[in-house]
């Protein structure tokens, strides 16, 4: 190696040794796009109640077969009052029942308390919205992100 090629050398060393270091700055930039990366790229969580075979917009004959599915809970039957579980319930033609407030027993609030995920439904032609409701033991709602409504259109006579 010629002197002109080692005195290059030496300075570009002296150089690299003398810069202040950026190391942490690395490390936390490094760090940071990991946790983003791993955010991204992360699974959305889908928490709650759905219906299985029916999507909004469906159109069907009666009677309708009705499969109830959740995630994020447990079915368990009406009575005892267990976190993260509960049961469905049915609402025609209405809207979900508010967080805390009891699931009304009536014709249009049909109760699953024995952990049912299915039913046959008779419903009368045309346009009608389903509400699928989970809520605990003592049938006190979960709320609205416990709740999926669609609307349906029933052909045919009943």
């Amino acid at each position: 190696m010629n002197l002109r090629n080692f005195t290059i050398f030496l300075a570009l060393i002296l150089m690299i040794s003398c810069s202040p270091s950026n190391k942490e700055a690395s490390e936390d930039s490094s760090d940071a796009v990991t946790d983003e990366s791993a955010t991204a790229l992360a699974p959305e969580t889908n928490s709650g109640v759905y219906f299985v075979d029916l999507k909004d917009g469906d159109v069907v004959k009666s009677p309708v077969i009705i499969n109830m599915g959740v995630s994020g809970m447990e079915i368990e039957p009406a009575g005892a009052v267990n976190e993260g579980k509960g049961h469905h319930h049915l609402i025609i033609d209405g809207s979900y029942v508010a967080e805390g407030e009891t699931v009304p027993a009536d014709a249009t609030h049909i109760h699953f308390g024995k952990g049912q995920t299915a039913d046959t439904l008779a419903l009368s032609p045309g346009e009608h919205t389903l509400t699928l409701q989970f809520a605990n033991g003592v049938h006190a709602s979960y709320g609205k992100d416990w709740s999926k409504s669609i609307s349906v259109t029933v052909e045919g006579d009943l």
